[in-house]
Order: C-alpha cells, then structure tokens, then sequence
C-alpha cells in the first residue's frame, strides 16, 4: 500500500550516468546545479537526506573486468570513480547554500570524511546532506548494494532510486513500445521476473528488513520533490 503523508529521512540512489547528461560520460556541470536545486528544495522542507551515486559515468569496474582487468582491482577503480561524483555534486549542492558532508568508505581524508555511521546520522539530523561515497569499501558489490546497506544503517524510510524512466516496465520501454508499467510489485516478484532495477543482492537486502523502494523518473520535472511528499510517483517495490 501506498505512503500518503511525507518521508522524514530518504537514501536517494544516482546513477553516475545521470550527472553525464546527453553526452553519457563526464559530468554536465548544468545537470548537476538542477539536480543540486531539487534536492536543496526538499531538503529545505525538512526532509533528511542521503545520498549513494554510482561511477559508471567515469568508470565501471564490472566493464573493465570482461576487457581482462583483474576484477577486484577494477571494482576499486569504480568506487574512486564514485568519489569524484560525490565531490562534485557536493561542490553543487553549497553552491545552491546547502550543507553537505562526503563520507567515503575508502579511507582519504584530505578530501572526505571516513564512513561513520554515527556520524552520518548526526549530520542528518543537523539538517545536513550526507553523501556516501567509495560503495561499501570491498569490490564485488554494487553501489546498488550500497544504497540498500547504508539506507538500512541510517534508519532511512525507503530507497529512491532515480532513473531514466518512469518506473518499472516488463521489458525495456524505449524498444518495446507495448511495454507494461507497474505501479506496485512485491520483491519476490522483482526477483522472480528478472527485472534489472537493482541487483539482486540489493533487493534481497531491502526484502529482509522490509524496506520499501521507489523507481521514478529523475528527469520528470518535479518528481522528487513529489515522490518524497508520498504522490503515487514511479512504482513501489515493497
């Protein structure tokens, strides 16, 4: 059943290809001040925020891997990858006046603050952003993973995942134009289908501590600031 009334603490999970814009790769600075400006006016309505990116933007450590890279060490490369893209939308986010904080499970302290879990909570509740940085600090899992683990070890009330589509389809929509949407799916179901919105590890994780997740388009103008205030946006997994 759908949520009504507003969520008090969130885990957003970004793409690192939703800060490339058209382009794919790289970060389109204009993408990120607009994602910057969502998410400081939903912050500036009281709601605590988390924040796990990817790095497939700059690097993907599962690519590297089938082109002969050892995958651990392409894994780490992925999650210095992340670093770079938490920097930046840092740097967006305090230009638009909002205060923020990296947490970085690989330890680099010139540029981060190490993952403390504590920590992060009392940021948040100072009003703070809380970006996390470098996945889970291990190869070999997914900064999908990372979103379920840290939106668990934060009290988070659900996953945002945000993508480039409008929630969850039976087959990918941009090809298969009879592509049938949900508006609510169970895990079990997410699992059993096949349907690629997180890995499997991810939702197994966000299954057993029965933590919902909501797939919505970041791109729809408005829709975070909708989907936080608890609108039927994109599709409930729960």
């Amino acid at each position: 059943m759908r949520r009504t009334e507003p969520y008090k603490r969130i885990l957003l999970k970004l793409s690192g290809e939703a800060l490339a814009g058209e382009a794919g790769f790289g970060i389109d600075t204009d993408v990120l001040q607009v994602l910057a400006r969502e998410i400081g006016e939903i912050r500036g309505a009281g709601i605590e925020i988390g924040i796990v990116i990817g790095g497939g933007n700059i690097f993907r450590g599962i690519k590297g891997a089938t082109h002969g890279m050892d995958r651990a060490s392409a894994d780490y490369m992925g999650m210095l990858a992340t670093v770079l893209n938490c920097l930046a939308l840092q740097d967006a986010l305090e230009r638009e006046g909002v205060d923020t904080r990296v947490q970085s499970a690989i330890e680099m302290r010139e540029l981060a603050e190490p993952y403390i879990r504590r920590k992060a909570i009392r940021h948040l509740e100072k009003g703070r952003v809380v970006i996390f940085g470098a996945g889970t600090g291990n190869p070999y899992f997914t900064t999908d993973t990372t979103a379920a683990l840290r939106a668990m070890e934060i009290g988070s009330e659900v996953v945002l995942k945000a993508t480039k589509v409008d929630g969850i389809y039976d087959s990918d929509p941009k090809i298969n134009k009879s592509a049938v949407r949900f508006d609510e799916l169970t895990y079990i179901e997410v699992l059993q289908k096949g349907l690629q919105i997180m890995d499997s590890t991810a939702i197994s994780l966000c299954m057993d501590n029965r933590l919902p997740i909501i797939v919505f388009d970041l791109h729809q103008k408005g829709a975070l600031s909708r989907v936080v205030s608890g609108e039927a946006v994109g599709t409930l997994v729960h």
